[in-house]
C-alpha cells in the first residue's frame, strides 16, 4: 500500500464508513444543552477562555446559549475561531478549556464546553444561516496561502475580514488538510470539514485544488502577491527503513485515515499492529478496530507513561478493544510480495537512559497489517531556491516572529505544524489568526513608506 492512490476524489464519506464511526461524543439535544448552558457560573476572569489557543469568549456563547441567543453564541465562537465547527469536535478539550473549568475545584464535572460549542455551530448551519460577518472593502492587496490546511484557512479568513485578498494553493484535490484527510472519522466527519470550506468561499477566499508548490513556484507566488503565508504542516509520516517496508500490507497512518474516509479501504485484514505512542496512532488502532480487525496492537518503544498520546484517547482505545505492547521496537519485517510477520526486540533502559535491545529478546508476530505512527519529515525542500534561503528554520521547523507569524523574509509567513512541530488544529487555526494581523499590519507599514 502507498499514499497518494489511496484516496478517491470524493467528498462524501460513504455509508459504510459512517455507520461505523458514529460521533465520539453524539450531540445535545436542546433541552439538554440548555440545563448544561445553565450550570455555566460565566466567570468573569474565564481560566476556560484563557486556555483556549484562540482564546474563544466561553462565558459569554455559553450564556447565549442558555437565553436562546444560538446565532449569537455562534458569532461569538466564529468572531474568535473561524473553525470552531471543526475544533469543537476535534479539540482535546479534556486537556485545554473543559481541563481549565473551574468546576473541577468544586468536585464537580466540568461544564461540556466542547459539546454546548458544537450545539451552537451545528445550529447555525441547520439555519442555513451562513458566516454572520462579510469581506470587508477592498484593501487593494493580495496573499497567496501555500498548503490548505487549519492554518492557511484560518488567515485567509481574517485577511478577508480586512479586505485582503486571499488565495489557497494546494496539493489536495479537497481541501481542509487534516482536518479533511488527517482526524479520525469518528471525530470530525469529512463532510463537516468541508462545510466549513463552504463557508469560507462567501467571505470569497479562492481555492486552487492539486497544485504542488515546490520551491520554484513558491518563489514565484512570493513575486506575485504582496505576501506570502506557509502553512504545509508537516511531510511524509516517517518509516524505520526497515528491508521490507514496502511490501504489500504495509501503511502509514494518515494515508490510512484518508483511505478509509474517502472509502477506498471499507474493511481490513484480521491481524493488525500500529507502530507508534502518539494520538494518531490511537486514531488508526481504533479505526482498524471499527473496520472490522479481530487483533489489533499498538507497539510502543517506551512505556505507556512516556506515550505522547493523551491519556484520555488511551483509554478509549482500551475501551474499544485495542492492546499495548510496551518497550517494543520492529527489526525486521518478513514476507515476500505481501506482510507476514514482524520481528520485534525488547528495549530497555542502559545507565545512561538510552533504550538498548535486550539480548536475545527477539520475537514474531504474525500480521496482515501494519501501521506507521511514528511522526512526519518536514518540507524543507521548499527552502532549497535561492529566493528563499534567507528563510531562517531549525530542525525542519520554520522560525518565526511568534506575534506575528513573519518569517526572516519580510514578505513571508508561516503558521502551523511547519512552524510547531505538530499540535493541535485549534493551535494552527490560532497561527493564521495571529499571522493574518500580523500580514496586515505589514501591508499598512509597506504602503505608509512607499
Amino acid at each position: 500500500m502507498s499514499g497518494p492512490s489511496l484516496f478517491h476524489h470524493s467528498a462524501t464519506t460513504p455509508p459504510e464508513i459512517s455507520a461505523r464511526f458514529a460521533d465520539i461524543h453524539p450531540p445535545l439535544e436542546p433541552q439538554a444543552a440548555f440545563l448544561e448552558a445553565n450550570r455555566c457560573l460565566y466567570c468573569f476572569d474565564a481560566p476556560c477562555a484563557s486556555a483556549c489557543p484562540t482564546h474563544i469568549d466561553v462565558p459569554r456563547f455559553i450564556k447565549k446559549i442558555a437565553s436562546g441567543n444560538l446565532p449569537g453564541s455562534a458569532r461569538t465562537i466564529l468572531d474568535a475561531n473561524i473553525l470552531g465547527a471543526s475544533c469543537a469536535r476535534a479539540c482535546p478539550v479534556e486537556v485545554l478549556c473543559e481541563g481549565a473549568c473551574v468546576m473541577h475545584h468544586q468536585a464537580a464535572a466540568p461544564i461540556q464546553i466542547g459539546r454546548l460549542q458544537r450545539f451552537a455551530m451545528d445550529a447555525l448551519h441547520a439555519s442555513g444561516a451562513g458566516l454572520p460577518f462579510k469581506a470587508g472593502a477592498d484593501a487593494g492587496s493580495s496573499v497567496a496561502l501555500v498548503g490548505g490546511g487549519p492554518a492557511s484557512l484560518s488567515c485567509a479568513a481574517e485577511l478577508r475580514r480586512r479586505g485582503i485578498g486571499a488565495e489557497i494553493y494546494d496539493a489536495r484535490p479537497l481541501p481542509g488538510g487534516l482536518n479533511t484527510y488527517g482526524v479520525a472519522e469518528y471525530k470530525l466527519p469529512l463532510a463537516e470539514s468541508l462545510r466549513e470550506i463552504d463557508m469560507l468561499a462567501q467571505l470569497g477566499v479562492v481555492f486552487h485544488y492539486d497544485v504542488l508548490v515546490d520551491a520554484t513556484m513558491l518563489a514565484e507566488l512570493g513575486r506575485g502577491y504582496d505576501a506570502v503565508f506557509v502553512g504545509t504542516g508537516l511531510g511524509a509520516v516517517r518509516r524505520l527503513g526497515l528491508q521490507g517496508d514496502a511490501l504489500d500490507g504495509i501503511i502509514d497512518a494518515l494515508a490510512f485515515i484518508a483511505a478509509y474516509k474517502s472509502g477506498y479501504i471499507l474493511t481490513v485484514p484480521s491481524r493488525v499492529a500500529v507502530v507508534g505512542g502518539g494520538n494518531t496512532a490511537i486514531d488508526a488502532a481504533i479505526a482498524a478496530v471499527r473496520l472490522g480487525a479481530l487483533d489489533v496492537t499498538v507497539l510502543y518503544r517506551r512505556g505507556a507513561e512516556q506515550m505522547s498520546a493523551f491519556s484520555f484517547e488511551y483509554e478509549h482505545a482500551l475501551r474499544e478493544g485495542v492492546k499495548f505492547r510496551w518497550n517494543v521496537q520492529p527489526v525486521r519485517i518478513h514476507g515476500r510480495e505481501r506482510l507476514q510477520s514482524v520481528e520485534l526486540v525488547e528495549l530497555a533502559s542502559n545507565k545512561d537512559g538510552f533504550l538498548m535491545p535486550v539480548e536475545r529478546s527477539e520475537f514474531m508476530l504474525d500480521l496482515d497489517l501494519l501501521i506507521f505512527a511514528i511522526g512526519q519529515t518536514a518540507h524543507t525542500g521548499l527552502f532549497n531556491a535561492n529566493y528563499l534561503n534567507r528563510v531562517a528554520t531549525e530542525d525542519g521547523r520554520i522560525l518565526v516572529n511568534r506575534a506575528t507569524g513573519q518569517t526572516s523574509l519580510p514578505n513571508v509567513f508561516a503558521g502551523g505544524d511547519c512552524i510547531n512541530g505538530g499540535r493541535e488544529v485549534v493551535d494552527a487555526v490560532a497561527d493564521g489568526k495571529r499571522a493574518a494581523i500580523g500580514i496586515a499590519a505589514w501591508l499598512e507599514g509597506t504602503r505608509v513608506h512607499d
